[in-house]
């Protein structure tokens, strides 16, 4: 096993194109500051088909075109991470959500890598209805401490606490039997470099900007907004010195912007909406900007993204009291934040949820969690009438982001944490023959279907086709999903020890003895296979 270099892996490709949402903005600018920081030898992506595997390679070829040149980045499809995991020696593996296939990855490392290696993954939405069972999935007797569940915000990271916290009561687990992954708190973050104030503005409008999701039932109600600026307009505020702003996804129907454009139209405000914008737009709607708002209501939300975005772009903040803004926003110094209140318990939609739409549960929830309007009216009235106290907290969460929330810091953040995982202690052995109870066991359930079983007993020897492929007078049939499965050197050693009647269990053994790469799992498949395509044959 090669152990000397520091390599990185990877099953996600990070880079995924299309809307630029928050979750897919912030896994591809981790992928192109990890590796322009370039803390490590090499960079092993394993993805799950051609489909994945093509577009990455276009973006690297853009952003890091020397690490591909000097073969420091591997793209390799899954099915070669057996093998990988058996003859190199890694360093840590990150993938790009903890949902999915954390605690699979782990099962197949105990099994078959010599290095217990770290294994993370961060969090994104924690609200939809399945997530119990992808947390379950992680309170298995094979997890280690090695493995982590990064917390992108202080809120979510209660959230996941209570994720374990609710499976542990109604399983019958404790913690001392099942443990899970250790949690850490590291956040997102923009490249503050890139986003830049404007400078001065001159005159004008206080300009409003809301970026992000315009959605009532995923992101935020956008209605308490409209309200609290009318209620300045009602108390003499002139309607014609503010400017809103809302930028950004919406949904393909249009009754929710219709609403708000009633709204604010109703109340004598100046309201402007700019859907999909691109990058150049996007950082023109933030420079052109003097107040930065969001009151997120909906548990969809978990960090906040775009609030260290406008703190880049040196805008004050004002934000709902809510999930991960609190550690965004410092309240008073860069920006305000609006006092909140939702449910103690939730009995209707806890029932419900499972069986209904996302988009039905969130509303549910979302419209139960009120943004107070008085304070959000008050909020946005102080920033309105003082362009000093605007200044002096844009230029403080600029200082912020750049201390706390920009992306070289916190890959700086991940690499400490890979090394301090090494630190935990982990007995390997117990670990290698453990299942994942969750993974389905193929053999184990289904191992009744066929007629019988391949046993040691089992008498074979070479077919028909095995005696024409052996002499190169035939050549059998392999899928393309099997190339990196089936290898056709063995299969043709298996057709030459079964010249004679031979018992699987010394064909196996003969061809373990030329092949130790392969275990006795894979030889026995690759028989399988042989009898499938006439290679090999059974004696009665």
């Amino acid at each position: 096993m090669t152990g000397t270099k520091r390599i990185w892996g990877t099953l996600d490709p990070f880079y995924e194109g299309g809307p630029a949402m928050g979750r897919t903005v912030a896994n591809t600018a981790f992928l192109d500051t990890l590796l322009r920081v370039d803390p490590f030898d090499e960079y092993h992506f394993f993805l799950p088909g051609q489909r994945a595997l093509g577009p990455l390679r276009e973006h690297l070829e853009r952003t890091a075109p020397e690490l591909l040149a000097d073969d420091r980045i591997r793209l390799l499809l899954r099915e070669a991470l057996p093998d990988r995991l058996q003859d190199t020696g890694y360093h840590c593996f990150h993938l790009s959500d903890c949902i999915t296939s954390q605690p699979f990855l782990a099962a197949m490392r105990n099994r078959l890598s010599e290095r217990i290696f770290p294994i993370t993954g961060p969090i994104h939405s924690l609200s939809y209805a399945g997530y119990p069972k992808a947390f379950l999935q992680h309170l298995w007797p094979g997890a280690t401490r090695r493995e982590a569940i990064v917390c992108t915000s202080t809120a979510g990271r209660r959230a996941v606490e209570g994720f374990f916290g609710q499976l542990r009561d109604g399983f019958g687990l404790t913690e001392a039997t099942h443990p899970g992954p250790r949690l850490a708190h590291i956040p997102l973050a923009v490249d503050a470099d890139a986003y830049a104030p404007a400078g001065s503005k001159e005159g004008g409008p206080t300009r409003i900007l809301v970026f992000g999701r315009i959605s009532h039932h995923s992101k935020m109600d956008l209605v308490p907004l409209v309200r609290g600026l009318h209620r300045l307009i009602q108390d003499g505020l002139n309607p014609q010195s503010v400017e809103l702003i809302l930028a950004g996804w919406a949904e393909q129907e249009t009754h929710v912007l219709d609403t708000l454009t009633h709204l604010a139209a109703n109340a004598g405000l100046p309201m402007s909406v700019v859907l999909r914008p691109n990058e150049a737009r996007k950082r023109e709607l933030f420079r052109m900007a003097d107040v930065f708002v969001s009151i997120a209501d909906n548990p969809q939300e978990t960090f906040g993204i775009t609030l260290v975005e406008a703190g880049a772009f040196g805008l004050p903040v004002v934000a709902s009291d809510y999930d991960g803004y609190r550690d965004i926003v410092t309240h008073e110094e860069t920006g305000l934040l609006v006092p909140t209140l939702g449910p103690a318990e939730t009995p209707d939609v806890d029932m419900a949820a499972p069986i209904t739409f996302d988009n039905q549960y969130h509303l549910a929830l979302a419209q139960t969690t009120a943004v107070e309007v008085p304070a959000l009216a008050e909020a946005l009235g102080r920033l309105i009438r003082d362009p000093q106290l605007r200044a002096t907290m844009g230029a403080a969460g600029r200082g912020r982001v750049r201390s706390l929330f920009h992306w070289p810091e916190v890959i700086r953040q991940y690499t400490a944490l890979w090394d301090e995982l090494w630190e935990e202690p982990v007995d390997a052995e117990p670990l290698r023959n453990l299942t994942h109870p969750l993974a389905l066991e193929y053999g184990r359930i289904f191992g009744h279907y066929p007629s019988r079983t391949l046993d040691d007993g089992m008498k074979l020897r070479v077919g028909r086709t095995g005696e024409a492929f052996y002499r190169n007078r035939d050549f059998p049939n392999l899928y393309a999903g099997l190339k990196g499965t089936i290898d056709l050197d063995t299969v043709r050693r298996l057709a030459f020890f079964a010249r004679n009647p031979v018992d699987s269990a010394t064909l196996i053994r003969k061809v373990s003895d030329v092949a130790p790469h392969l275990d006795v799992t894979r030889i026995k498949n690759h028989i399988l296979w042989a009898l499938k395509q006439d290679i090999l044959q059974t004696m009665e």
